[in-house]
């Protein structure tokens, strides 16, 4: 069953934005490297590991691509997808070179401070237009979101499962 990113053998590829138009049409926010590449993994699964449909990409849209989606065919059904995590196999994903990783193998890893003391969790990377931020829950609870920069992130141990974070100056007041 997935568990979303933290289950190491599936990875989410998509999620669904909204629906486009009335013919059924979804529009997806991609985290592939290429956000056309969505379709070309495979089968797409939910949450539950269900197998929900093959994606044909038909265009751009900003953040994603627009697609059809096998037996999504009007406005109603695309909308109740909305939200829908879709993910992929690991398996199906491209072989990664010694120092690659994807994003959701972060999740869950323990962030450092440059002198060893514990920072908090790491909860996710996203990017919303301007640069990818690293989102840390602090041990108090508080949720900061970093830019996730070499310099704010200067070393990553996939093997150990944590990394070492240096927040930005600005930032180091809010940090746990």
């Amino acid at each position: 069953m997935v568990e979303g990113a933290r289950d190491r053998d599936w990875v989410c590829v998509a999620v669904v934005a909204a629906a486009h138009g009335l013919r059924g049409v979804l529009k997806l926010r991609c985290f592939t490297e290429r956000p056309e590449d969505v379709a070309a993994y495979g089968p797409l699964f939910d949450r539950n590991a269900r197998r929900l449909f093959e994606l044909q990409v038909i265009g751009p849209a900003p953040g994603g691509v627009l697609a059809r989606a096998e037996g999504i065919e009007e406005r109603n059904a695309a909308e109740a997808l909305r939200g829908t995590e879709l993910f992929v196999p690991r398996s199906a994903l491209p072989k990664l070179g010694p120092d690659e990783f994807y994003y959701s193998d972060l999740e869950g890893m323990e962030a450092l401070r440059a002198d060893g003391s514990r920072f908090g969790v790491v909860h996710g990377v996203d990017n919303f237009g301007a640069g990818d931020l690293i989102e840390v829950v602090a041990d108090d609870g508080r949720r900061l979101s970093l830019p996730f920069t070499q310099r704010t992130v200067p070393s990553i141990d996939l093997a150990r499962r944590r990394l070492v974070v240096e927040p930005p100056e600005e930032l180091a007041e809010a940090a746990p």
